[in-house]
C-alpha cells in the first residue's frame, strides 16, 4: 500500500474532477486519491465512479449525502486515511488552484526533511496569487494578519488549504473536537498542530484562481474564521495541549 494519500473534497466540480485525478496519478511518486463527495448534483460522483475502474487500486470514493461542509469532509477523510494506515495525509482542492507538481515538495518536507506539517504557503516569499481580484487577495492576506494577531502563530498562510500532515499529527489532534467548516477549520488545525508543538514548514506555491466551476466561498465562512478565531485563542487558554 502507499504512504501517501490526497484528500480531496468535492460538490460540483464535474468540470475538474477527472483531470485533477488524472494529473495527481500520472506524477512521479505513488500519490493515492480519496475524494469526499458531497452529493453533488452535476454527477462529479458519477465521473469518479467510471475511473475507479481504471484506476480500482490507488483511488477511492466516498459520497456523503447533501453538503456537509469543506471541515467535515476533510476530518471524514482524515479518518479514512488513519484507518488504512497512510502515513502521509494531503489536502487540496480539485480546481487546480493547488499546483499537483507541489505535491512532491510538500511529501519531501515531511518524509525527508522531517516536518511534521507543510504548508503549500501563497504568501511566505511576497504575494504569489494569479487571477484573483485584488480584493480578494487583500482579504485573504490581512485574514493571515489578523490570525497571527490573535493566536500567536508566526504562519503566514494560516487559512491555507494545500497542506501535508503526518499521521502523528492528525492522532494526535482529536479529531472529534475540530468544529469548524470554512476557512476557520483550516486554522483550527494550524492552530492545534502549533498548540502541541508539532514542526509546521511553508512551502511556497503559485497559487491560480479555477478557470472552471464556481467558487464555494460565501460571507458564512467569512464570518465563521473571524469569530471562530478568537473563540479559538480563548479556548487555548483553558486547555492543556500535550501530545
Amino acid at each position: 500500500m502507499n504512504k501517501s494519500i490526497v484528500v480531496i473534497p468535492t460538490y460540483n466540480e464535474i468540470e475538474n474532477i477527472e483531470a485533477i485525478i488524472r494529473k495527481v496519478l500520472s506524477l512521479n511518486y505513488p500519490f493515492d486519491v480519496l475524494i469526499i463527495d458531497d452529493g453533488s448534483p452535476d454527477g462529479t460522483a458519477a465521473v469518479v465512479k467510471e475511473l475507479l475502474k481504471e484506476f480500482e487500486e490507488s483511488l477511492h470514493l466516498v459520497e456523503r449525502k447533501g453538503k456537509l461542509g469543506l471541515g467535515t469532509a476533510y476530518i471524514h477523510g482524515f479518518k479514512w486515511a488513519l484507518e488504512r494506515g497512510y502515513e502521509y495525509v494531503f489536502e487540496m482542492d480539485a480546481d487546480f488552484s493547488h499546483p499537483p507538481e507541489d505535491l512532491m515538495r510538500l511529501h519531501d518536507a515531511c518524509a525527508v526533511d522531517g516536518h511534521d506539517v507543510a504548508i503549500g504557503s501563497r504568501y511566505i516569499t511576497g504575494v504569489n496569487v494569479v487571477n484573483w481580484p485584488i480584493n480578494r487577495v487583500l482579504m485573504s492576506y490581512f485574514a493571515g494578519y489578523y490570525v497571527r494577531m490573535i493566536t500567536g502563530m508566526r504562519i503566514m498562510d494560516p487559512t491555507a488549504g494545500f497542506i501535508c500532515y503526518t499521521s502523528k499529527v492528525l492522532r494526535t489532534i482529536n479529531l472529534n473536537n475540530i468544529r469548524f467548516i470554512g476557512y476557520a477549520f483550516q486554522i483550527e488545525m494550524k492552530f492545534n498542530s502549533w498548540k502541541y508543538g508539532f514542526n509546521i514548514v511553508e512551502v511556497p506555491i503559485i497559487f491560480t484562481d479555477r478557470t472552471k466551476g464556481a467558487s464555494k466561498m460565501s460571507r458564512g465562512i467569512f464570518k465563521e474564521a473571524i469569530f471562530g478565531v478568537i473563540s479559538l485563542k480563548i479556548e487555548s487558554l483553558f486547555k492543556r495541549y500535550i501530545p
